[in-house]
């Protein structure tokens, strides 16, 4: 069954007990869903509202933006768990002979790019969450400020979180050119939730003060 679809109970148990899995990427994944739905709800307390007619079309855009990346990010969740797993299996593979190593050895570093893929995709997410963190901070209802800053909070963390993952998958692939490109959009994608979310405090800080 899909993570997305359990109680929320049931996944903290899950989290909380001596499975491998789900773990952070899971938590990274779903920190990231919430922040996407803030940011709907967000959008969805400004479009219809007349007194912030001038700026319907923008919140309309960004809450369909936020619900695509929310479906993706409960995705990713299932996706970081199936990609533990695959390598997990990978381990295991027999290594008696001189094949068994090698076709071992090249499921090891397909399952680890697997493994590394999934929070590298869930960072980009971040990014793009933490972007219109940022429009629905300066363009929503400013009822709803505090909604929008603490989804830009989620998607700083999750960001990190996601990170941490990427780093300790590319640590075990020897692939030099797959790591040098992943270890750029990780520092792209962490550059940009860092820039975007500076400018949602920026603009809390003026709300609120």
């Amino acid at each position: 069954m899909s993570l997305g679809n359990e109680t929320l109970n049931k996944f903290l148990d899950d989290l909380a007990s001596d499975l491998p899995a789900p773990g952070g990427g899971s938590v990274a994944a779903l920190g990231t869903s919430l922040a996407c739905a803030l940011i709907s709800m967000v959008a969805n307390l400004t479009v219809g509202r007349e007194k912030y007619r001038a700026n319907w079309e923008k919140m309309a855009s960004v809450v369909e933006m936020s619900e695509q990346l929310r479906m993706k990010s409960l995705a990713l969740m299932d996706e970081d768990v199936e990609s533990f797993n695959a390598y997990m299996a990978a381990l295991k593979m027999p290594k008696e002979t001189d094949a068994q190593k090698s076709a071992r050895a090249s499921e090891l570093e397909k399952t680890a790019k697997r493994a590394a893929e999934a929070p590298l995709s869930m960072l980009e997410l971040c990014a793009k969450t933490a972007e219109l963190a940022l429009h629905a901070a300066e363009y929503g209802n400013p009822n709803t400020a505090t909604d929008a800053g603490s989804a830009a909070v989620f998607a700083e963390a999750a960001g990190k979180a996601a990170a941490y993952n990427v780093r300790i998958n590319l640590s075990g692939i020897k692939d030099e050119a797959f790591t040098a490109q992943a270890g750029e959009r990780m520092e792209r994608a962490l550059a940009e939730i860092a820039r975007n979310c500076k400018l949602t405090e920026a603009a809390m800080d003026k709300i609120l003060k």
